[in-house]
């Protein structure tokens, strides 16, 4: 018996990284899944790899309330139900708020955290039909504190951060819980560029307590457990799954620096 046996699985940006990692891992645990990407051929072919019958792929606008909204009601027609949706699709920019373009501004923030909102919006319908049901949504590090340059990522994830909150609120009561991860560096496509950056990959990693970048499976880890009956009284959660990244004043490491430790 797997802990997600006869649940069914919504998750976007489920193509790569993160999503792909939540994809796999729900669908072993028993569950049903329908994965939401721009990236068709990705997207089909985890699907495929997943097989039994259990898994599909749709092509996504996370950033279009009407196909957020046919996302959903694919999974009900398909699987017959609702019972976890993972809002994880994101992208970024890299700009400070004076050189940041409107358009890039806009796109940031309808992917980023109006996609939540419209999953949320989407799928609460359907959890409460299920008697319940779980919503973990993927924020940041970067919206619990600033990085330079990241006006738009930064603004957006905060925003996840509290949306999550008010909506946990709002449905606890109906047995709904919804929670975030905030993750720090992690392994995956969307940052892979820093390795190709002489000196950013290891300045980076030396900023990590842990001295090194999540694997997304780690992650994905976080996102079952939240989605799971062992997280049964968690709702409103912010955890930021970081290697230390967060506990850490910023202060330097003088042990280390002084070859002490």
């Amino acid at each position: 018996m797997g802990r997600f046996d006869g649940k069914v699985a919504v998750i976007t940006g489920g193509a790569s990284g993160i999503g792909a990692a939540a994809a796999r891992r729900f669908h072993a645990e028993g569950a049903s899944v329908l994965l939401a990407d721009l990236n068709l051929e990705a997207g089909e072919a985890l699907a495929a790899s997943l097989g039994e019958g259990r898994a599909r792929f749709r092509k996504v606008d996370v950033a279009s309330w009407p196909e957020v909204d046919a996302l959903v009601a694919d999974a009900v027609r398909a699987f017959g139900g609702l019972d976890i949706l993972f809002n994880n699709a994101g992208i970024g920019s890299f700009a400070n708020a004076a050189d940041l373009a409107v358009e890039d501004w806009r796109r940031v923030i309808d992917v980023d955290l109006s996609s939540v909102f419209y999953g949320c919006k989407a799928a609460l319908p359907a959890l409460r039909a299920r008697g319940g049901g779980s919503i973990i949504n993927t924020a940041s590090i970067s919206g619990l504190a600033g990085d330079f340059s990241f006006a738009a990522y930064n603004a957006a994830k905060a925003g996840v951060v509290n949306l999550t909150r008010s909506v946990a609120i709002d449905h606890a009561r109906e047995n709904i819980r919804v929670n975030a991860v905030c993750p720090g560096p992690v392994d995956t496509p969307i940052i892979s560029g820093i390795n190709d950056l002489q000196g950013v990959r290891e300045a980076w990693d030396a900023r990590v307590p842990m001295g090194r970048f999540a694997r997304p499976e780690e992650i994905a880890a976080v996102v079952a457990f939240l989605a799971s009956d062992d997280a049964s009284y968690m709702t409103g959660a912010i955890l930021a799954v970081d290697g230390g990244v967060t506990a850490h004043t910023g202060q330097p490491d003088l042990p280390r620096m002084l070859g002490l430790a």
